[in-house]
């Protein structure tokens, strides 16, 4: 991969991030158009280290808060109920589905999970389920009102992001829709969610090409990583104030549309299935 592919699957990486759209499926359409393959779950994964440290940015009144009462609940300075304490065991907890299933599952999801045909299925099925999810909605619960059987399916509905075309956002805001979360209640857990599972992905891929005899390029790597920050980073701002007056309508629309798309660049043999 060469620094200037490397430059637009960062960009690509950091718009697609945190918007229920699938990242993976954008930065493997995008790397088979542009000549450098399916960039990989390796460079996928370590590219989302600086899509996270947006979220750790953007959200870092909230994480310091809700880490100090977590730790003050654990030696009885504050109240086991405290609603940041309890949202600290509930972001744990809801991180274990996608922590189990991605470490058991990692060789599937490297190979048999990167097919482009699996990934315009689930770009269009998802959409399909963001959008009754949105029709269905109540919008009346707030994060303060999570629970941990909420939590727990949250965390399930995470997992499913490891399927290319699913999203991480996608999956896990359709999921609060249908508890009858805001968007903006949804949409908060869920980055708030992504962060156990995002950073260990990405320290576990670090910790296993650090090994391969081949490495990667990390000139390229780490200028596509620093990229995505500063794209999420905005994107991440924006996305919270557009949900804020606006469905995710449109998002449903380009799913389907991509999906869409997809399926035509693969039946006339333009994509490779991957």
């Amino acid at each position: 991969m060469t620094v200037l592919e490397a430059i637009v699957l960062g960009v690509v990486q950091g718009l697609t991030e945190f918007l229920p759209i699938s990242s993976s499926a954008h930065l493997s359409i995008v790397g088979q158009l542009i000549g450098s393959e399916d960039p990989g779950a390796a460079f996928t994964a370590i590219s989302q280290l600086g899509t996270e440290a947006a979220v750790l940015v953007y959200f870092w009144r909230d994480i310091v808060r809700i880490i100090r009462q977590w730790a003050l609940a654990l030696v009885g300075k504050v109240a086991r109920d405290d609603p940041d304490a309890r949202m600290g065991w509930l972001v744990i907890i809801g991180s274990v589905p996608i922590g189990v299933l991605g470490y058991t599952l990692q060789d599937w999801i490297e190979t048999d999970l990167r097919n482009l045909w699996l990934t315009a299925s689930m770009l269009l099925l998802f959409a399909l389920v963001i959008l009754a999810a949105e029709r269905s909605a109540r919008h009346t619960r707030t994060l303060r009102e999570l629970t941990w059987k909420h939590g727990i399916l949250y965390g399930l509905a995470q997992s499913l992001a490891l399927v290319p075309g699913v999203s991480r956002s996608g999956g896990t805001i359709a999921a609060g829709l249908a508890m009858g979360y805001t968007r903006e209640a949804a949409a908060r857990y869920s980055f708030l969610l992504a962060i156990p599972a995002v950073l260990g992905s990405g320290f576990f891929q670090l910790a296993k090409v650090s090994d391969d005899p081949v490495p990667p390029n990390w000139t390229a790597t780490w200028v596509a990583t620093g990229l995505a920050f500063l794209v999420a980073l905005a994107v991440i701002a924006w996305f919270m104030r557009f949900i804020s007056t606006h469905t995710f309508t449109p998002f449903v629309i380009y799913r389907i549309a991509l999906a869409l798309l997809l399926f035509g660049l693969l039946g006339t043999g333009v994509l490779h299935t991957g």
